[in-house]
């Protein structure tokens, strides 16, 4: 392993804030931004950020309130995807990244889409593992209770309701349910995540981001505006077994994206954990045709 592709751990400051991340590869490489979804952190791309780095520059940040970033009092920065998206945003900038290829997961895809329908000329192409932007993916039982908070977002009850997603069993849950062997998925992911979701004032943060995520849907339409309009080359991997973002949530994509690379995977929520190397393997081969230096 060359010294350029050993993953390093740095933090940046970014409007106010310690923002971390990690980051390996040339620096003179085509760029891949990969933002992670909850209840997570850029921890989930730590088998990844190698596979990828020996031909493209791959950064990972984390989110205000995740990972190792700061975490400041929900009274001094508004938790929401409007937010979380705006720092994102300054934190490429601040890092240089003035094209990128985006991978994104759960609330990567709402950060993610933000920045390209704000800055469409900036993303090369996009990587899709079970992140929604159409209606179809939200039409199961799992969003049925945070529907209902947003409908009532000043419920206490409603709001209440949720924070048993907020659990070592259910961050455990989302690395395990629909993967056919769960003894491949390590324990350490999870166990990660839940002593950082279990930091005071961390579960407020997330009760908050469940409120705010009810902005994203009258979103959508601009989102695939995007799609159709500037037509970035897209791939899917998507873990098929995901109860969160079923696969019901991946075919759509199919009507507004001309270059679209379409795998459903037998994996869950976390497909990385269980098809890492199939996912790395996919996205080589795909940014090698589409990315590679441009």
């Amino acid at each position: 392993m060359s010294d350029a592709t050993r993953t390093r751990h740095r933090t940046v400051k970014v409007n106010g804030l310690d923002i971390f991340y990690r980051e390996a590869g040339p620096e003179g490489a085509p760029a891949v931004l990969l933002l992670h979804g909850f209840p997570t952190s850029s921890q989930m791309f730590r088998n990844l950020i190698p596979a990828l780095a020996d031909s493209y520059r791959v950064v990972a940040p984390d989110y205000p309130g995740y990972g190792h970033s700061a975490m400041p009092p929900r009274e001094e920065f508004a938790y929401t995807f409007d937010n979380v998206a705006g720092v994102i945003d300054a934190f490429t900038e601040r890092v240089g990244l003035a094209r990128y290829a985006l991978y994104v997961q759960d609330y990567g895809a709402p950060v993610g889409y933000r920045l390209a329908s704000r800055h469409p000329e900036r993303v090369t192409a996009i990587v899709v593992q079970n992140g929604n932007a159409y209606d179809e993916g939200l039409d199961n039982e799992f969003w049925k209770p945070i529907k209902a908070y947003w409908a009532e977002p000043d419920s206490r009850e409603k709001r209440e309701a949720l924070r048993g997603l907020l659990t070592y069993d259910a961050t455990r849950w989302q690395y395990t349910d629909g993967v056919p062997d769960p003894e491949r998925v390590s324990p350490d992911g999870a166990a990660h995540d839940q002593f950082l979701l279990d930091r005071p004032g961390n579960d407020e943060i997330q009760l908050d981001m469940f409120l705010s995520y009810g902005s994203n849907p009258p979103l959508y339409p601009g989102w695939q505006e995007y799609f159709r309009t500037h037509q970035p080359p897209m791939l899917i991997a998507w873990g098929k077994n995901d109860q969160i973002f079923p696969a019901a949530g991946a075919e759509p994509y199919r009507r507004d994206l001309k270059t679209l690379e379409y795998h459903l995977l037998d994996a869950g929520h976390f497909a990385l954990e269980s098809k890492g190397e199939e996912i790395a393997g996919l996205m080589r081969d795909f940014l090698g045709r589409h990315v590679s230096g441009s």
